[in-house]
């Protein structure tokens, strides 16, 4: 093949990158997030080969994108592309990066969902809940409401993994509930790994929870079963509904419980530590909107306490 003139479609050589170096070195849901990629190459630029990838050509895919996707998720779309592309100018396939200057767009944002519960409504969720002496999904909404666990991480929880002794919960692992065989797989990330304190009230609850429960066994998963995190949103839409209350999903729980933190002064270290998250930037570009507010609330506390001098 001549230099700079590979004439495969790009869709082609996208579909081969990911195979080469996306199968097997990044988790299930991760791939899907390529291959999800690779269905849009398809359908927004069918016959785009590479060697006619320029600027002005890889803007107008991007442009196409930003017609029907808000300007986050033509970033993220954008990322996804320029580590094929990069890839493809290192091996000599294109002569020069067409990524570069990129301009971002993004169509307008529609209405955004309530993503978490405030103080008070948390109250009434937690209050409604019927925590019996079984397992059941209202002690699943209890226990992400109080540690913040990301669903998976919840669903993966055994009762092995619950020191009573020190009130913290372990870690370790995820359940992979979008196959229908299941089973454990790895956290999101390396960070994810963690041991989350718990009040003692929560710790016992579910200490006499597990009575008599196989140590290893995931707690919520019934043996032999695939659930599903429709069934836990569903309950969780009818509760906030019948509270008049916004309605949430599961993963606003985890919202909730990091806001909460946030707004009772928990560090942002502490907070994207009990999160599990990667890092800190993760933990401020996702509760920016509370941030800033702290900041407000900070800049007046310092007015006030400067005037007094």
């Amino acid at each position: 093949m001549a230099r700079y003139q590979s004439k495969q479609l790009f869709s082609t050589y996208y579909a081969r990158w990911i195979h080469l170096y996306k199968e097997g070195a990044v988790r299930p849901v991760t791939l899907r997030k390529y291959e999800k990629t690779l269905d849009h190459i398809k359908h927004l630029a069918p016959d785009l080969h590479l060697n006619e990838l320029t600027r002005a050509s890889y803007q107008a895919l991007l442009n196409k994108f930003a017609q029907t996707h808000e300007r986050q998720t033509v970033m993220d779309f954008h990322h996804q592309l320029r580590a094929a592309i990069v890839d493809a100018v290192d091996d000599d396939l294109i002569a020069h990066d067409p990524t570069r200057r990129a301009v971002i767009k993004g169509c307008t944002p529609g209405a955004k969902k309530t993503k978490f519960l405030n103080l008070y409504q948390l109250q009434l969720l937690l209050k409604h809940l019927r925590l019996g002496s079984q397992v059941s999904w209202d002690w699943f909404i209890l226990l992400i409401a109080k540690t913040g666990l990301r669903y998976a991480e919840a669903l993966a929880l055994t009762p092995a993994d619950i020191d009573v002794e020190n009130q913290i919960i372990s870690v370790n692992n995820s359940w992979n509930y979008k196959s229908a065989d299941g089973g454990f797989q790895q956290t999101k990330n390396a960070s994810s790994v963690r041991k989350v304190p718990l009040d003692w009230k929560l710790t016992h609850q579910l200490a006499s929870l597990c009575e008599g429960k196989p140590a290893d066994k995931p707690i919520f998963v019934p043996e032999g079963k695939r659930v599903f995190n429709s069934t836990v949103n569903d309950l969780l839409e009818r509760y906030c509904t019948q509270l008049e209350i916004p309605v949430i999903s599961i993963h606003g729980l985890r919202h909730t419980h990091a806001s909460l933190l946030l707004f009772e002064g928990v560090s942002i270290p502490s907070v994207s530590k009990r999160l599990g998250h990667a890092d800190t930037t993760t933990t401020e570009k996702t509760y920016l909107h509370i941030i800033q507010e702290l900041e407000n609330q900070d800049r007046d506390k310092v007015m006030k306490h400067l005037s007094q001098l």
